[in-house]
């Protein structure tokens, strides 16, 4: 019983800081939508702050942990949010995850690099990395209390359990009882509809990266007696912590909480009663890991693909079609100069650091199938170097040669590659990454740790191979060797790129639910791409492994993985040609470094890290927007050109019709004019004309694809115009965002239901009407809302939902209403109740610009119907004058 209640109480611990973690990690990717896993680093940037501050410059324990907390943490959340993690939230999830791992490895690095130019300029700080032992909030030493026979606690655990409860009850108040904490609530819910309901979600995203961060700085101060100044072990607390993110849905803040506790006392139960992990060594320490890769399998959703035109649109290619010289001669020129510098102008140790980079080149180019074909981002790539030198090393040592040992690793290494995926290729985007990483965890741990394969710290010689008459002892012959190596698989790469297998790759990292519905299979086209992927870098392992001419265990750890990832995906990794680049910057950086800048060995690692910053502006790395730059430039030469010779509309949009739309006038509430929008450089609105007058219901009538809702977005200012003007009370509004119309009192009620599903109906009012008289009197109007306002939203009839929708409009009625098929998927009864509220918003002097494919209900109540089709305005005038050829016309598409 005494032992239980000790692992019991020392999981606690650790779980109290899981849950300061994982509800750190529910918040920012709630607000923002990106996963941070940076996290981690966070943390110990705090308790590094905290450990100089106190131990190093004297200041008392509890003035320096609050300034960590709520100063210094808060604003690097704030800061990061600004610079980074606002414009990550609209590129791919690959872009995001590897963004943030390069943050994981910059930010530690800046810290300690911090410390190392302060102690240069004679600041009395203390030595900082890998430090254990140190103090923390509390009394140093920490005092300790007996609770019973062998069951004790210290101040340092009293004090975590302490603010982890004050924590708890502190977020449950913020999120239940303050109005930024249900605004953050609704942004959880949809992000897009608290902009339209006047709500900044780009504020709102930094009070929850503020939060976040201020979570993983106390998490830091509180662990330093814990985990000392270890990188390292605060990367891996931030790890096992997503498994209690992954139990709260990534959405949960109480289980969340809940799950990280939880976590901390499973892990000590099976690291304490688990007999058989006696006999397997580094199994205890694999526990949090194993329990991570579980959770994920477990608790993890598939997301729904079916539907889905394209998840992972490829860039367009700017040399498509062009001639094999315009694509690949300044690559087969750089070769044959490589090739020659090395025995005509490098000095030997520069020849023997061009070979290091081609050869990390190869392990590179894995990175360029796993994420560039299949858009899968693997952590585990530096366990598949590891597992494939191992065993070519082990093999070596029995007096095989060279080739055929490298033939057994890169074997090796691919099995394993397949071994990792089978059971992780069921998750996607950061859960795939996440179990990746959880595995290259544990096979450095256990696997790793197996006497026969690691030969102990020594590890195995591999020495370089003779292949005839060529001795690859020579860095020279071995770096021509590795260039003629590298061109090949470039070369087969972009072979499997343009074969029918790599087209089925490239459908499946585009559109899986598109390419399953043509025939290809998915999971094996995944696994063949895992398997191929895992293959090649085992290859490049070996060869990385030759140049060296020994291999360790603890050569390349999960976290070189980590780095590498950064530093190829920053290159870009949709081509192999950019991962040789990836390589050679990442052997020669840290030299011409050294040498010009500072000898210190953080600031390689600095700017490789943060070279993920750049993937917010090009998410397809540095070098693949070169030629997306010179393409622009090309067109918009040619541009200017063609203006030159004629004089066209700067909107594209064709002349207006005269008879399209009415002129607006003094009381016109809201006018697009001239509007020319759409998608992804594809024009849907060819020059819309609508103006909206106060106390007016204008009804825009159309077939599907005419433009309608596009309208509808771009008057709510949810979409830009590539063209024309909108304009509110005669204001020009162009510029404007969703925020700033909505603050102005354009309010779009979208297709569907514009209400928050996991608010209550008093919650869902109390964002639009935080005066509780208001909301009494929309009870008074509406006595169902009033008898069911603890009720979630989701939970009602699709009449419920949008009369809570429109109620509290009715008590606080806008300047404009742009509703969206507000009789979507409503009973006949029901649809005519809500168009009777539409009547009474009029009557009450708003303007309504309503939108509706059926148009028998929605012309009862029109003042001025507009046709639309093909994205132009067909007629517009009086209700009186429709006439149904002209309606028929419009919605066969045969309107002019």
């Amino acid at each position: 019983m005494g032992d239980l209640l000790v692992f019991v109480l020392s999981g606690l611990v650790s779980g109290a800081l899981y849950a300061l973690l994982a509800t750190g990690l529910v918040l920012s990717y709630s607000a923002s939508g990106l996963f941070n896993f940076a996290h981690g680093a966070t943390a110990y940037l705090c308790a590094l702050t905290f450990y100089e501050l106190h131990s190093g410059l004297g200041w008392p324990a509890v003035p320096a942990a609050l300034l960590v907390v709520f100063v210094l943490a808060p604003g690097l959340g704030w800061g990061l949010d600004r610079l980074m993690f606002r414009r990550l939230a609209h590129v791919g999830e690959t872009a995001q995850i590897v963004a943030t791992i390069g943050l994981l490895v910059a930010l530690p690095s800046a810290g300690l690099w911090a410390v190392e130019l302060l102690a240069g300029a004679g600041v009395p700080v203390k030595p900082a990395e890998n430090r254990f032992g140190l103090p923390g909030v509390g009394p140093s030493p920490a005092k300790s209390w007996q609770l019973m026979e062998g069951v004790g606690i210290d101040s340092d655990q009293l004090i975590t359990w302490l603010v982890t409860a004050l924590v708890a009850v502190a977020l449950w108040v913020l999120m239940r009882h303050t109005r930024i904490g249900l605004q953050l609530r609704a942004a959880v819910d949809n992000r897009s509809l608290t902009e339209l309901r006047g709500i900044s979600a780009d504020r709102l995203s930094s009070v929850a990266w503020m939060i976040a961060s201020a979570m993983a700085g106390l998490a830091g101060v509180l662990a330093t007696p814990l985990l000392g100044l270890s990188a390292h072990d605060f990367t891996l607390f931030l790890f096992v912590s997503a498994t209690a993110a992954v139990i709260g849905r990534f959405a949960s803040v109480p289980l969340a909480f809940a799950g990280g506790l939880g976590l901390g006392v499973l892990q000590n139960l099976v690291a304490g009663y688990a007999s058989f992990a006696e006999s397997i060594t580094g199994f205890r320490t694999a526990v949090p890991f194993l329990v991570l890769f579980g959770g994920l399998l477990v608790l993890t959703r598939r997301a729904r693909t079916a539907g889905i035109a394209a998840v992972d649109a490829p860039p367009v290619d700017h040399l498509a079609g062009a001639s094999w010289s315009r694509r690949w001669g300044v690559w087969a020129a750089g070769a044959g100069l490589l090739c020659i510098a090395f025995y005509t102008v490098t000095t030997p140790y520069w020849s023997g650091l061009l070979a290091q980079g081609l050869a990390v080149a190869l392990v590179f180019m894995s990175f360029t199938v796993v994420t560039g074909l299949g858009a899968m981002v693997s952590l585990a790539q530096g366990t598949f170097v590891t597992g494939a030198a191992l065993v070519a090393g082990l093999l070596m040592s029995r007096g095989w040669p060279f080739v055929a040992a490298l033939a057994v690793g890169t074997c090796a290494a691919a099995v394993l590659g397949a071994l990792v995926a089978l059971p992780a290729l069921r998750l996607g985007g950061r859960s795939l990454a996440l179990a990746t990483l959880a595995l290259a965890f544990l096979a450095d741990q256990v696997l790793f740790q197996l006497r026969w394969l690691r030969n102990g710290d020594t590890g195995w010689s591999v020495p370089r191979p003779v292949l005839g008459p060529v001795d690859l002892s020579d860095d020279r012959a071995l770096g021509v060797a590795l260039v003629a190596l590298v061109a090949l698989v470039a070369a087969g790469l972009s072979a499997l790129r343009g074969s029918p297998s790599g087209r089925a790759m490239l459908a499946v990292r585009s559109a899986p639910a598109a390419a399953a519905a043509s025939g290809v299979s998915v999971l094996r086209t995944k696994l063949l791409l895992f398997t191929l992927s895992a293959g090649l870098a085992g290859f490049g392992g070996v060869l990385y492994a030759s140049y060296n001419t020994r291999i360790t265990a603890t050569d390349f750890t999960a976290m070189t993985g980590l780095v590498w990832l950064a530093v190829v995906v920053a290159a870009g990794v949709r081509r192999p040609q950019y991962a040789v680049v990836a390589g050679l910057v990442y052997a020669v950086a840290p030299r011409l470094l050294s040498d010009y800048v500072t000898e210190s060995a953080h600031l390689p690692v600095i700017l490789f890290g943060l070279a993920g910053l750049a993937l917010a502006n090009d998410p397809d790395g540095y070098c693949a927007a070169v030629p997306v730059r010179r393409a622009r430039r090309r067109a918009a030469g040619s541009r200017g050109s063609a203006s030159r010779g004629s004089t066209p509309d700067p909107s594209g949009a064709p002349p207006p019709n005269p008879g399209a739309s009415y002129a607006g006038g003094a009381d016109a509430a809201l006018e697009l004019r001239g509007v020319t929008a759409g998608y992804d450089g594809g024009l849907v609105l060819q020059g819309v004309d609508l103006v909206v007058r106060r106390g007016e219901i204008l009804a825009v009538l159309g077939p599907n694809g005419a433009g309608k809702s596009t309208a509808c977005l771009v008057a709510a200012g949810a979409l830009p115009v590539a063209g024309g003007a909108v304009r509110i009370r005669g204001r020009d509004a162009t510029a404007d965002g969703p925020v700033r119309r909505a603050r102005a009192g354009v309010l779009l009620a979208p297709e569907g239901r514009g209400i928050f599903p996991s608010l209550t109906i008093e919650e869902n009012l109390a964002l639009y009407l935080p005066e509780a008289g208001a909301r009494a009197a929309v009870y008074d109007r509406f006595p169902r809302l009033a008898e069911r306002r603890g009720v979630h939203a989701g939970a009602l009839s699709g009449g419920e939902q949008q009369m809570l929708a429109l109620a509290p409009l009715l008590q606080r009625p806008p300047e404009v209403l742009i509703a969206d098929e507000p009789s979507l998927g409503l009973a006949p009864r029901v649809a005519e109740e809500v168009y009777a509220l539409l009547t009474e918003l009029r009557d009450a002097g708003t303007a309504l610009l309503l939108v509706e494919e059926k148009a028998a209900g929605i012309l009862g109540v029109a003042d001025t119907v507009a046709y639309l089709s093909r994205g132009r305005v067909a007629w517009c005038g009086p209700r009186d004058e429709v006439e149904t050829d002209r309606l028929t016309e419009a919605y066969l598409g045969t309107g002019t």
